[in-house]
């Protein structure tokens, strides 16, 4: 679980490495929590600079970010292949972990959002795809309603600001996709 490439992610939180150790965690999906990890590191220190007024708990972004497909170390086919029962899987490994319910919840509520879905919510789901380039209006919409409403301005000034702020994100993509690719399935 260390770096040893050109990127200098963030390191994950050390109770998240303790528990992707005792769970024995792929390496895959180790280097792509930590690659989701520091992508919400940056985009929360952007959009925290761009709107202080945005209330949000920085530190559980993280930590859900951290952990959003833990369940994965379950439901290992869904490391190459698509899936959705590692989410509720993931939470209840978090769970049983002694991890808070209100941490536990990004791990089985990362894939769906809409209206209504808070804010850290947004952003670790945002993570989970930016860090790759994809790109997603529905969700960077709900996103953009939450900055308006905290008052960063206009809807279109809010949309530009960060539209930039993504573009800036994803243009790592390519680097952080061959670093992921670097680290076998099992």
């Amino acid at each position: 679980m260390t770096d040893q490439d050109a990127l200098r992610l963030c390191p994950l939180p050390d109770e998240v490495t303790l528990l992707l150790r005792e769970l024995a965690a792929p390496p895959r999906l180790v280097a792509h929590l930590r690659l989701v990890h520091d992508t919400a590191a940056r985009l929360t220190d952007g959009v925290a600079a761009y709107c202080p007024a945005l209330e949000f708990d920085r530190a559980a972004v993280l930590f859900g970010a951290a952990t959003h497909d833990i369940g994965k170390t379950v439901h290992r086919a869904e490391l190459s292949g698509p899936g959705s029962a590692h989410e509720p899987a993931g939470r209840e490994l978090l769970l049983a972990a002694g991890v808070a319910p209100r941490l536990a919840r990004f791990a089985a509520g990362h894939g769906s959002w809409g209206p209504g879905t808070g804010v850290e919510d947004l952003l670790v789901s945002l993570a989970d795809k930016v860090w790759k380039n994809k790109r997603v209006p529905d969700l960077e919409d709900l996103l953009v309603d939450a900055l308006v409403r905290a008052g960063a301005g206009e809807r279109w000034e809010v949309f530009l600001a960060l539209d930039e702020l993504l573009t800036a994100i994803g243009d790592g993509a390519e680097e952080r996709l061959a670093h992921q690719a670097l680290f076998p399935v099992a």
